[in-house]
């Protein structure tokens, strides 16, 4: 019983090992280089979701700085974040807009796309579905409200306000739809929950609309950050508490070490503006040339050999297919 016992517990340590060196491989790696002073966003519009904080506050203020007519969406307005974001704008001379957005809510984005439709006069040029939220702790104990309002916002979210811009896209024939996934969407880490099951069906999602839309000269690209500190998990555990105070103590006691790491607030020491300048190159790029998938991280990708192969992979299945330019060409963009 005490071999048992010990083996049991090393066992434990390991797991707990484990799993804060994954963490560190996520997170690890020194600040990337400042701003690329030559990128010009003037004349874009785009419009963000989640802007409260992180990317989505971040990139606000950088595409701003950038030229770019920015309306910056949250939701619960008013509240301190859009008028500490307002008085940058305002000391900068940025165009910056914000505007009333839920990504839950059908009406909610209906109405913010249409208005920031109106003030840009048409079409918006980029919609960045930034807005997320992220729960620890293991599958089993991810009841069904924690799963619902997990796709709800990662998924359904970025969908809502898609429909709602593309129509206007598709009649100017030109847009980029910008999905924020994560290295997460394409490798897992034990105790992430469903997190990384919403950001897969995330990937899925945004690659089909890619193939999509090439007809209508529409890009989309799915940007894959690795560990940065941003406020997505400490706003996080505003969910992930009831939710483990809601699990059974049976369920519980089954992953003691993924339940004694659920509540997170970390990221790492990277910076978070690498995420939005990366984004901001990209916007700048010229249409049909914007690559499906744009990893982040000033060290750690280990997404990459998997987003390689599945491009071969999509290519090999349907490269000879009718919709085989389609794939060849949103495959072939680097």
């Amino acid at each position: 019983m005490a071999n048992q016992n010990r083996t049991n517990d090393l066992n434990r340590r390991q797991m707990l090992t484990a799993t804060a060196t994954a963490g560190a491989l996520l997170s690890a790696g020194p600040a990337m280089a400042a701003a690329d002073a030559k990128i010009d966003l003037a004349g874009k519009s785009i419009l963000i979701t989640g802007c409260s904080s992180g990317f989505g506050y971040l990139g606000a203020e950088i595409y701003a700085a950038y030229g770019a007519k920015v309306f910056a969406t949250m939701r619960n307005l008013p509240r301190s974040e859009a008028a500490a974001l307002a008085k940058v704008a305002e000391e900068g001379g940025l165009d910056i807009t914000i505007l009333a957005l839920d990504v839950l809510s059908d009406e909610s984005v209906t109405k913010a796309v249409a208005e920031a439709e109106r003030l840009n006069g048409g079409a918006l040029d980029v919609i960045i579905n930034n807005a997320g939220v992220g729960t620890g702790a293991p599958v089993e104990l991810q009841d069904i409200e924690a799963m619902q309002l997990l796709f709800e916002t990662n998924v359904m979210g970025p969908q809502r306000v898609a429909r709602a811009a593309l129509p206007a896209m598709r009649e100017k024939k030109s847009g980029l739809i910008i999905n924020i996934s994560s290295q997460l969407g394409r490798v897992m880490v034990p105790g992430m929950g469903l997190y990384s099951s919403t950001k897969f069906a995330l990937e899925s999602m945004s690659e089909q609309m890619a193939y999509e839309l090439v007809p209508h000269g529409i890009d989309v690209t799915i940007v894959q950050p690795g560990g940065f500190p941003t406020k997505i998990w400490k706003n996080g555990n505003q969910y992930t508490a009831p939710m483990l105070d809601r699990a059974s103590e049976e369920r519980k006691a089954a992953y003691p070490e993924l339940v004694a790491g659920a509540l997170r607030n970390g990221g790492g020491s990277t910076n978070p503006k690498d995420v939005p300048n990366e984004i901001a190159a990209l916007i700048a790029k010229s249409p049909g040339t914007r690559q499906l998938r744009l990893p982040v991280h000033p060290r750690g990708k280990p997404q990459v050999g998997i987003n390689e192969v599945s491009a071969k992979t999509q290519v090999a299945m349907l490269g000879n297919s009718p919709f085989g330019p389609w794939v060849k060409d949103v495959n072939g963009r680097s």
